[in-house]
């Protein structure tokens, strides 16, 4: 697998941040080893001032930036489905449209892909910030190695969704991104090792995730609670838990969903983060 190509895969919507979006597009150019490829799906139409901005981006860059256009707005899930299939390359890295990679996140990567080519799946630690990344919130740290993160797998996610760089055919040969509202990653994560795929997590903070109440708001009530225990079931079928693990996570998602906006925002920092 000697000097396989990365190609960058993001998914965008109308309600995005123009100026997050162009950060997040900034530390894609900066980085050390630059993707071959970096595919933008959007996700259905854009504003006028996010399709200047994508425009001016392909001018300048061409061919690096592919443009995947969805006629409707269809997911999170459904678009990065689509777009793992239209990547061109076999390594793929994932990246959110308002977050900011460190110089060096694909470098580091990159190095660990192709030194086990039995690594399915790598992902890091983040540091989560609000608006500027000189304001950090906290940082979250998941387990390192296979073992710890099928283990970590079978109560909550093991990867930060953001700071993944997986093999497109192993993630194809488990049926790529499916639909689960919220959980599309996590589903995928838990076919992947449920197959025996390897996986590791560098103990580094490659990432700047940004974050706020808006995301703790989007965890909770009853329009999250409901998919989510849908959800935990079919991950819980698919993946390595035990029923006493289903039940176990099972009830701290309904505890969580129903707590009040600041209280849910300060057990994600407590409890969750370091």
């Amino acid at each position: 697998m000697k000097n396989e190509k990365i190609s960058v895969l993001m998914s965008i919507y109308k309600n995005e941040n123009p100026q997050y979006f162009k950060e997040a597009m900034a530390s894609i150019f900066k980085q050390t080893v630059q993707p071959e490829e970096i595919l933008l799906v959007e996700d259905g139409p854009l504003t006028d001032e996010l399709n200047i901005m994508i425009s001016e981006m392909k001018a300048k860059v061409g061919k690096q930036l592919t443009l995947l256009p969805l006629e409707k707005n269809i997911g999170l899930g459904k678009a990065l489905a689509l777009g793992v299939e239209a990547c061109r390359n076999n390594l793929i890295a994932r990246m959110d449209c308002d977050d900011i990679m460190v110089s060096n996140r694909l470098e580091v990567q990159y190095e660990e892909m192709e030194q086990d080519s039995s690594l399915a799946i790598i992902g890091s630690n983040i540091t989560e910030f609000y608006d500027t990344i000189d304001n950090v919130l906290g940082y979250k740290k998941m387990p390192a190695t296979n073992q710890e993160i099928r283990e970590f797998s079978k109560k909550r996610n093991p990867f930060n969704h953001m700071t993944v760089m997986f093999r497109k055919e192993f993630v194809m040969n488990v049926g790529n991104y499916l639909p689960l509202k919220g959980f599309e990653d996590y589903y995928l994560w838990v076919r992947l090792l449920k197959n025996g795929y390897t996986a590791k997590n560098i103990q580094k903070d490659l990432v700047y995730a940004r974050t706020g109440l808006e995301m703790y708001a989007r965890r909770g009530g009853l329009s999250y609670l409901v998919p989510g225990l849908k959800a935990r079931k079919k991950i819980y079928h698919e993946g390595l838990g035990s029923f006493k693990d289903y039940l176990f996570v099972s009830t701290v998602h309904v505890c969580v969903s129903l707590l009040p906006n600041k209280l849910r925002g300060k057990f994600y920092e407590k409890k969750l983060r370091n």
